[in-house]
């Protein structure tokens, strides 16, 4: 059992690290480039793609569901045809409307492939006992940006963005979908609720703790998507030098990596509402070393913080939920927590931006006060004994 489920976290963290990087960290990289081939704005290009993350948001429920009535081989395979679609499509534009097609189809693939699909996966197939693997998952995933982002820059340069987007619809056909469909164990049968009832028909009323988790999911996330965005900008506007900012920004991927390190081994003693309230506490001490004392070192530390608290959240996103209200409704249930985030995420970065432009470094003020009203949330989040139901699998 103990190998299969290690199976499983390097096949889903693979594929996850496939999904991100090919998708969520394109544009950062060829945003220009497909500006300047098609005639079309960068700010259309952005747009295009924040379309995307708010379809994927909206299709999270319905994903939910289908991972908790059957598993997530179907779904995760569906997930690595539309992103290689849609990666062909977007290799094939010349104008506006194919622009936008492109970016409709990765956007299904978002909303069928990344965290909360596999996190739903994990938990229809090992129930309470999830935890260790969401971390296994987003440890290997961690790195999406820290591989995706060079080879892209590296498929651009030397042989075009469009040549780039087709290699990467191609490991997608040849690698993602087979991994994804036969290489992930399946469930044994329906998840079973309380009465009898199979889990994917049973309603996932709106209580207070949901309101809560909803609440403090987006806030951090409101955060994270303005901070990947705006990161130098944001440090040179707190008296780092560009170089420092530059060199504090690789910091970021090794901190939530080390977080998650520490999610797998001493903090996995603890409820995940502790991590998750601790993890919303070090984006705004790592705002007022940087805001207190300026400078490159400064700047290193806000990154440390920033990143480890970040890399625990990505995991408590999965881990709370399962903790609170068991494996019945999993994947439904994230999908309805992270549609909130993703909605609002998707604007964060022009949001920033302005924020920005008129408060300079104080937008780290702003940042901090999201960060600590999701603690305030979560603080007011109880620990109710849940009538757990045994996973079925």
């Amino acid at each position: 059992m103990r190998d299969s489920r290690f199976l499983t976290v390097v096949v889903l963290g693979s594929t996850q690290t496939l999904a991100w990087a090919s998708s969520y960290y394109l544009p950062a990289i060829i945003a220009d480039n497909i500006a300047g081939d098609t005639g079309v704005s960068t700010n259309w290009v952005f747009g295009t793609f924040s379309a995307s993350l708010i379809l994927s948001a909206l299709l999270g429920p319905r994903v939910g569901r289908a991972i908790d009535r059957a598993g997530g081989n179907g779904v995760l395979a569906a997930s690595s045809v539309l992103f290689a679609a849609g990666l062909c499509l977007l290799a094939a534009a010349h104008s506006l409307a194919l622009l936008v097609a492109a970016w409709i189809v990765i956007g299904i693939g978002m909303g069928l492939g990344l965290y909360d699909a596999a996190f739903a996966v994990l938990g229809r197939l090992y129930g309470m006992e999830a935890r260790k693997p969401i971390t296994g998952i987003t440890l290997i995933a961690g790195f999406a940006s820290t591989i995706g982002w060079p080879l892209t820059a590296w498929g651009a340069a030397t042989l075009g963005w469009r040549e780039t987007c087709l290699l990467w619809a191609a490991v997608h056909l040849f690698v993602g979908l087979p991994l994804n469909y036969w290489m992930l164990p399946r469930p044994a049968g329906l998840a079973v609720g309380p009465a009898g009832k199979a889990a994917s028909v049973e309603a996932v009323p709106l209580d207070r703790t949901m309101i809560l988790l909803a609440f403090a999911f987006s806030a951090v996330w409101i955060v994270s998507a303005g901070m990947a965005a705006h990161f130098p900008r944001i440090l040179e506007a707190a008296g780092a030098s560009p170089a420092q900012a530059i060199a504090a920004g690789v910091l970021i991927g090794p901190a939530q990596v080390a977080a998650r390190l520490l999610e797998a081994g001493p903090l996995g003693r603890f409820h995940p509402l502790t991590s998750a309230r601790l993890a919303c506490v070090t984006h705004p001490i790592g705002a007022a070393v940087i805001l207190a004392a300026g400078g490159g070192v400064a700047a290193s530390a806000f990154a440390v913080l920033h990143g480890s608290g970040n890399g625990i959240l990505t995991i408590a996103r999965g881990t709370v939920p399962l903790s609170l209200y068991g494996p019945a409704n999993y994947g439904y249930r994230l999908g309805i927590l992270g549609a909130p985030s993703r909605f609002l995420s998707a604007g964060a970065p022009l949001a920033f931006a302005l924020l920005l432009d008129h408060l300079d470094a104080g937008v780290l003020v702003v940042s901090s006060l999201l960060s600590l009203s999701a603690l305030l949330a979560l603080c007011f989040v109880r620990r109710p004994t849940p009538h757990l139901v045994p996973d079925a699998s």
